[in-house]
């Protein structure tokens, strides 16, 4: 019996006995690495950097694409701020809580072309420094007008409560209260002071606070012979002058003082200012109502921001302009 063994290494599979030698490629090295390159080009993805010659771009611009039966391209500017190490560019609106602070976070931040805008509104009035503003120049660059520093100047508490019941009457036991209320808010005035005063409001007398304040304890006053209010929240009685003569308790002639002076802080943090209070009262259903009105509330207001523009031209050496600033990207 004989031991046929067949050699599969030498044995050539009957599919290649059909192919032409001919057909065969002998690849070397270098063309298979320009085989896979040329398939890589064909599918594959690139960059490119594109120029840009257009006033505000940069030089140039990287742009990624995909080859393809569908090419497209794309920014690679998204991708590549997933790995900044710093933000961009500043940008954010910072909140202080007083001018010194106002000057020093700009002094601390400011460029050639920050600028300072003033809103005067007695209102709501603020501070504003935009940081990176247009650069001075006509044909400079534009700035992008996101990094600002704001103030709001915060009314005193004080003022708050005044300007809340400014000009609304009272009757007479709610106006004796509120002014024993706020009796440490009221000065006395200097002699060329209160005469000052007085010719600005066109009375004829300012009030003292004890004045006011004894108005408050206890004021008997008969406007016509059938009127007579009497209130007392104190023991003891008190009378006051008044600027216009009326039939008093006891049948003698008495004065309403035509004003009074408060002396306290206009904003959060900042010292007392005199301000000057007209008094008022009127008669109604035989009850005699009381009120006050603070005395050119909008001017005293704008004076405060107009020394807080000159603090501020000092301490930053910017411009400070009255007005808002445009909206980010307007």
């Amino acid at each position: 019996m004989t031991d046929e063994t067949t050699d599969n290494h030498e044995t050539t599979p009957p599919i290649f006995d059909k192919i032409d030698p001919a057909t065969f490629l002998n690849l070397d090295g270098d063309a298979i690495e320009k085989l896979a390159a040329l398939g890589a080009e064909a599918s594959g993805v690139g960059h490119v950097h594109l120029g840009l010659d257009f006033e505000g771009l940069p030089e140039s611009a990287p742009i990624a694409f995909t080859k393809g039966p569908n090419p497209k391209h794309e920014s690679l500017k998204r991708l590549v701020e997933e790995w900044r190490l710093h933000p961009e560019r500043r940008k954010g609106t910072a909140t202080v809580g007083d001018v010194a602070s106002f000057c020093g976070l700009v002094n601390r931040q400011k460029t050639d072309s920050s600028v300072v805008f003033a809103n005067s509104d007695w209102r709501a009035p603020s501070l504003t420094a935009v940081i990176d503003y247009h650069d001075d120049a006509a044909d400079g660059p534009a700035g992008w007008l996101q990094h600002r520093v704001h103030y709001a100047f915060p009314f005193s508490d004080e003022w708050t409560v005044w300007a809340e019941h400014d000009g609304v009457f009272m009757p007479q036991v709610d106006f004796a209260e509120f002014v024993e209320d706020r009796a440490p808010d009221m000065t006395t005035l200097t002699e060329a002071e209160a005469a000052s005063i007085a010719r600005d409001l066109q009375v004829q007398r300012i009030g003292t606070p004890s004045e006011i304040f004894e108005l408050a304890r206890g004021l008997q006053i008969n406007v016509s012979s059938k009127i007579r209010n009497e209130v007392k929240l104190q023991s003891g009685e008190a009378k006051i002058t008044f600027d216009e003569e009326h039939s008093g308790a006891d049948g003698q002639p008495v004065k309403v003082p035509g004003a009074f002076a408060l002396m306290i802080p206009l904003f959060y943090g900042q010292e007392p200012i005199t301000v000057p209070v007209r008094l008022r009262y009127r008669m109604r259903g035989g009850t005699i109502l009381w009120a006050y009105k603070l005395f050119r509330v909008d001017r005293t207001i704008t004076e405060a921001v107009d020394h807080a523009k000159a603090e501020v031209r000092q301490a930053t050496a910017l411009a400070v302009y009255e007005g808002k600033p445009e909206a980010a990207g307007a």
